[in-house]
């Protein structure tokens, strides 16, 4: 099965790769920006949209 987003190797290469992915970041809480900065297993613009979901 084909993925919808691309897969990258961490949050950080996400948003300097995907202008949407960091965009839509940019739009978050900085508290919530922070949050997913330390987890760092975002790996495609779906998943970051999943995490922000989830809260």
């Amino acid at each position: 099965m084909e993925h919808a987003f691309p897969e990258y190797l961490c949050l950080t290469d996400l948003l300097d790769q995907d202008l949407s992915a960091y965009e839509y970041f940019q739009t978050l809480p900085p508290d919530l920006q922070t949050k997913l900065r330390r987890e760092d297993e975002i790996r495609s613009f779906g998943e970051l949209q999943s995490r922000v979901a989830e809260g």
